[in-house]
C-alpha cells in the first residue's frame, strides 16, 4: 500500500482509552494526529506519549476538532507538497473501534480507486448494548430518509471512515458539531462520489459518551442530522 495516509481523531477527555487508540493503528499511516477538544484530563499527554501529533481545540465540537485536523494537514502540504496526504480516515479515540480494522477501510480506496468508505457498524459484528437505543433508531431513521430521498446505499453513520484527501478538500466541510458525519456522506451523494461500506467490529466504548450518554446530546444530534437530510433535500 503506497500511500500516504493520515489519521484524525477528535478527543475529549479520553486518557483512559487513546493511548489504546493509537498502539492499534496498523504502521502503513504516516501521521496519526489527535486533535483535544477542549478536555481537562491527560488525554493531550497520553497521546503525546504514544507518538501522535496533539492538536488543541478549545471550541467544542466534534466538527471543530475536525475541521482543526484538516486546517493543520492543509498547512504542512503548502510548506511541504511530500507530505500531502492520498488517503485520511477519520476515528473516534473511545476504543470503540477496532483501529487495525483501518487496512480494510481504505483497502478499496487504494485497490479499486473507490472516493470513499465508510465503516458500517452491523448488528451481527457489535457487541451487547455498544450502541444506545437512540443511536440505532436515529442511524435507522437517517440512512432511512437518505435512501428515499438521495437513492442512497449508505445504512449507517459510523464515524471511523476513510476518503481520498482531494475529495475531502472538495466536499468543502463545514458543520462543527454533531452534523458532520451526516454532511460528509450527503455531499459524498450530492456530488456523486463512489463510496461503499465495509462492515466493521464494534464494542462498548471506554467512558460515557458525550452524544449518546446525555439526553441532551441525543436530541441535539439528532436534530442536527435531521436538519441537514432536509437542508440538501431541497437543494
Amino acid at each position: 500500500m503506497n500511500q500516504n495516509i493520515k489519521v484524525i481523531i477528535p478527543a475529549y477527555n479520553e486518557e483512559a482509552s487513546i493511548a489504546l487508540v493509537i498502539n492499534d493503528i496498523p504502521n502503513l499511516v504516516e501521521e496519526i494526529i489527535v486533535v483535544s477538544n477542549n478536555s481537562t484530563d491527560k488525554t493531550e499527554e497520553a497521546a503525546r506519549q504514544a507518538g501522535a501529533t496533539v492538536l488543541l481545540e478549545p471550541q467544542k465540537g466534534y466538527g471543530y476538532a475536525c475541521l482543526k485536523g484538516m486546517e493543520y494537514i492543509a498547512s504542512t502540504s503548502l510548506k511541504n507538497p511530500s507530505k500531502t496526504p492520498d488517503i485520511i480516515v477519520f476515528l473516534d479515540g473511545d476504543y470503540s473501534d477496532y483501529p487495525k480494522e483501518l487496512i480494510n477501510i481504505v483497502q478499496p480506496i487504494i485497490e479499486e480507486n473507490i472516493d470513499f468508505v465508510v465503516g458500517a457498524r452491523v448488528k451481527e459484528l457489535r457487541e451487547n448494548n455498544s450502541m444506545t437505543g437512540p443511536q440505532i433508531f436515529g442511524n435507522w431513521l437517517a440512512t432511512r430518509l437518505m435512501r428515499l430521498l438521495f437513492n442512497s446505499k449508505f445504512t449507517d453513520l459510523g464515524p471511523f471512515r476513510a476518503i481520498k484527501y482531494q475529495r475531502l478538500l472538495d466536499l468543502k466541510m463545514e458543520d462543527k458539531t454533531y452534523g458532520w458525519t451526516v454532511e460528509m456522506q450527503l455531499k459524498v451523494l450530492k456530488q456523486k462520489l463512489t463510496y461503499r461500506e465495509i462492515p466493521v467490529r464494534y464494542k462498548n466504548r471506554i467512558g460515557v459518551s458525550k452524544v449518546s450518554g446525555t439526553v441532551k446530546g441525543a436530541i441535539f444530534a439528532g436534530v442536527k442530522i435531521l436538519t441537514w437530510i432536509f437542508k440538501y433535500s431541497f437543494k
